[in-house]
């Protein structure tokens, strides 16, 4: 069974209180952790158990990476530029069923600037009424406009989402 076959059709919400959002990316040589609050999210699947769409956004002007010092270093205008920008934002545009859910292409947006993305969502603990979904991708943040030195930051930053989602009848 396909996983597009175990969702019921129509829309499914994000359960914010359960749904979380992390990153890793390169910091001075090391791995650098970090969370954000997800502030939406919404899955559609179709009558025939197609992926219609995916949409979601996030609070990064509440980002922590457990160091306020960086915190504060990537609410600057060259970095995330926060106070211009609070919101992470991304829209699925193309969704192919793969092994265990679907490999999602679609449209990240942040600091005002808009890049493709392309990621898988994993789909688990489904029943008619709620599922899990853990979405990965990898972001290249030159595509944003971030510029800083590789040995500062790195170049990728990991993403990955984890959302309970619930069924709207």
């Amino acid at each position: 069974m396909t996983a597009t076959r175990t969702l019921t059709a129509g829309v499914w919400r994000a359960d914010l209180s359960r749904s979380t959002a992390s990153f890793q990316v390169g910091n001075l040589g090391r791995r650098t952790h970090g969370t954000v609050p997800i502030t939406s999210g919404t899955v559609e699947i179709g009558t025939d158990g197609a992926l219609l769409s995916v949409h979601g956004s996030l609070d990064l002007g509440a980002i922590d990476t457990g160091n306020t010092r960086r915190d504060l270093d990537l609410r600057k205008p060259g970095l995330l530029d926060l106070d211009r920008h609070p919101t992470m934002g991304f829209t699925a545009t193309n969704a192919q069923i793969a092994d265990g859910g679907w490999q999602v292409t679609g449209t990240l947006t942040a600091r005002g600037a808009h890049t493709t993305i392309e990621g898988t969502v994993e789909l688990s603990s489904v029943d008619s009424r709620e599922a899990v979904l853990t979405a990965t991708a990898r972001l290249d943040r030159r595509t944003l406009g971030i510029r800083a030195p590789g040995f500062l930051i790195g170049r990728y930053v990991d993403i990955t989402v984890t959302a309970v989602i619930v069924h709207s009848a």
